[in-house]
């Protein structure tokens, strides 16, 4: 079985999906032969690495709405994190552009430590504050990681797997991405968003049992339509 995740490391609901389908795979008896592919998906192209710019000003002025409005808000995310064990800490978090961070996962990619160095973005921007918009940061989560230090120097001092990040992007916008996270499942179910653990645990199961030719049971819609949920909204260029 194949899953395939479009992402983005700065987005809240991303990392809380993530882990409910690491807890749905957990308890799956096939689980060895599940294969997690990370796609990457930038919620904000154009935007700016700036460690004077907080994630609530960030949200108001995306929102339109107050600084205190935007708390308000990501209060309830924070809420949200902690019901799967995840403790973020919007008040230190810091606006961030993630194309960096992306082509060291296209890297990571290419010698097995994708999944590796994902949840160690997501814990460093998330829970622990990190700015992954800077260069330092982001050399010292890739060793962390795993990754060869001189190799991810490399990938950083150039322009390389520029393409592959967008090539991701590009084929999520073919298969109707317009939220991340966004889970597809053998290419023939998706799910759209952090929804409860339930329906990963679900899916997991139709999927299977369909691809082995085993009862089914109650089946879940495909053809297009994706079950919706708490995601981030990705930006579209005018």
């Amino acid at each position: 079985m194949k899953i395939e995740i479009w992402s983005d490391f700065v987005c809240p609901f991303c990392y809380i999906g993530k882990r409910l389908l690491d807890q749905a795979l957990d308890t799956f008896e096939h689980k060895e032969q599940v294969e997690v592919i990370y796609k990457s998906y930038e919620l904000s192209p154009d935007a700016k690495s700036d460690e004077s710019i907080s994630v609530h000003e960030m949200l108001a002025k995306k929102m339109g709405v107050t600084a205190e409005e935007a708390k308000s808000m990501n209060n309830r995310v924070i809420e949200h994190a902690a019901s799967v064990g995840l403790h973020y800490q919007f008040d230190s978090m810091k606006q961030t552009n993630t194309l960096d961070a992306h082509r060291l996962l296209k890297y990571a990619e290419t010698v097995g430590k994708a999944s590796v160095y994902t949840e160690r973005l997501f814990r460093a921007h998330f829970t622990e504050s990190a700015f992954i918009g800077s260069r330092e940061t982001l050399l010292r989560l890739a060793q962390e990681a795993g990754l060869d230090q001189v190799r991810a120097e490399q990938v950083l001092s150039s322009d390389a797997y520029t393409s592959d990040v967008r090539r991701d992007q590009l084929e999520g916008q073919t298969i109707g991405v317009k939220g991340v996270p966004f889970f597809v499942f053998n290419r023939k179910y998706a799910i759209s968003g952090a929804q409860p653990l339930e329906l990963f645990e679900e899916t997991l199961n139709q999927v299977w049992n369909e691809e082995n030719n085993l009862s089914a049971g109650p089946r879940i819609e495909s053809n297009g339509d994706v079950c919706t949920g708490d995601s981030c909204e990705v930006e579209e260029k005018e």
